[in-house]
């Protein structure tokens, strides 16, 4: 009897699993779930993040590999390019989640025959809590990615549009699942824990960053009594959370919480929102929207390319404070409703996992047959900056269409 060989395939660029919360982290989860039986699959972990009485040598079928470096910061360049060069030694496909490591893929090309995948997590360097240094390095790490890999994905039709005109190839739209999330119905208990969940309120939950908007939501919200707002994120980790946090949290119509790891309570909390508010304003398609999507929440974004295409432009959108504030006091919600269903649809029909998991199978095949890119010559590279501007294209300029 003959059993046909089995991929191994090392995924790159996690804190690891089991996942407590993060985009790369559930993805991974989900690769192994769904995929465990048709490929051996390795797990690079964060030895920071797992004590050593919680770490193990295998987790639902897949190897797990500990780093003693943090995933994320400074020290992911080191964290993903250990985990690389471990992985040359046992894997046929490496996929690298995130550019941190990119810098060492020329040489990989160069002596080894591994199929690199990548997926470039939005337009990383763009982000404000970067240094400028860390800005320099991620948008070159990204131009080494998107060149030395077999096959890059992008999460968000816009995020492709951008590589298309930067780089002259073809990127792989690959969104995120949100199936995982469920609605619960809150007991007795959860509303004498929380007690806003009593009445209709809206709900957001992110990194307390610049780049997220969460000065211009909370200084929104501050200034109507339409809707509370609550709100959940990581107000310890910098000045400007610390800031905000001091400044909003005994304000009535604001509810401060911080990061509950608790699943069950954030499920609570998320499913029985009355409005999802979302500030990203760099990336692609965020994992806490798609999330909220899946819920039927209806959603109110900040409105950059990337939201309107995964949301299908079907949402609520805010450009400004003014802008916002307006929207809260002008909330009707026999609509409200209307734009929940429209956004359960969307991510029932897109953003599932077992989707997910089958274009990351359709792409590791791809990736062992092929040697190299094929390139591209987007029409929008021709268009001056002023047309791209005005067209809501911004992200992509390039040199050559800068003036």
């Amino acid at each position: 009897m003959s059993f046909a060989k089995r991929n191994r395939v090392a995924i790159i660029g996690t804190v690891g699993v089991p996942a407590n919360y993060g985009g790369f982290e559930t993805l991974a989860e989900h690769l192994i779930e769904d995929l465990g039986d048709k490929h051996d699959i390795t797990v690079f972990c964060s030895g920071k993040k797992y004590a050593k009485e919680e770490r193990r040598k295998t987790y639902k079928g897949a190897s797990l590999k500990y780093i003693p470096l943090d995933a994320n910061g400074v020290q992911s360049i080191l964290y993903d390019s250990i985990s690389i060069i471990r992985s040359l030694f046992f894997a046929d496909v490496l996929m690298v989640l995130g550019v941190a490591g990119a810098w060492i893929l020329p040489f990989v090309r160069l002596f080894t025959n591994k199929k690199i995948i990548i997926s470039i997590d939005g337009i990383e360097w763009k982000r404000d809590k970067w240094s400028l240094f860390a800005k320099l390095y991620l948008f070159w790490a990204e131009k080494i990615a998107v060149n030395y890999s077999h096959i890059d994905i992008s999460d968000n039709e816009a995020i492709q549009d951008y590589t298309a005109a930067r780089y002259g190839t073809l990127s792989r739209i690959i969104e995120y699942g949100a199936d995982h999330t469920l609605k619960i119905t809150p007991t007795e208990e959860d509303i004498h824990a929380f007690s806003f969940l009593a009445s209709p309120y809206a709900f957001k939950v992110c990194r307390i960053e610049p780049e997220n908007n969460v000065h211009l939501i909370l200084e929104a919200f501050s200034k109507t009594s339409t809707l509370p707002l609550v709100i959940i994120g990581n107000w310890k980790n910098s000045a400007y959370g610390i800031g905000l946090k001091a400044q909003y949290s005994n304000h009535p119509n604001i509810h401060i919480l911080d990061p509950i790891y608790d699943q069950a309570k954030l499920d609570v909390i998320r499913s029985n929102a009355s409005l999802y508010v979302h500030g990203h304003s760099a990336g692609g398609t965020n994992p806490s929207l798609v999330e909220a999507m899946y819920l039927g929440l209806p959603i109110l974004a900040y409105g950059v390319s990337y939201n309107r295409v995964t949301t299908e432009r079907q949402a609520l959108y805010f450009k400004n404070l003014d802008d916002l504030i307006q929207t809260i006091e002008s909330l009707d919600y026999g609509r409200l409703n209307e734009l929940g269903e429209m956004m359960e649809r969307t991510a029932k029909r897109r953003y599932v996992w077992s989707k997910i998991a089958f274009k990351y199978d359709l792409l590791i095949s791809e990736a062992l047959r092929t040697k190299s890119k094929s390139s591209i010559t987007p029409k929008s590279s021709k268009l001056q900056y002023k047309k791209l501007l005005e067209n809501g294209m911004a992200h992509l300029k390039t040199p050559v269409n800068q003036f």
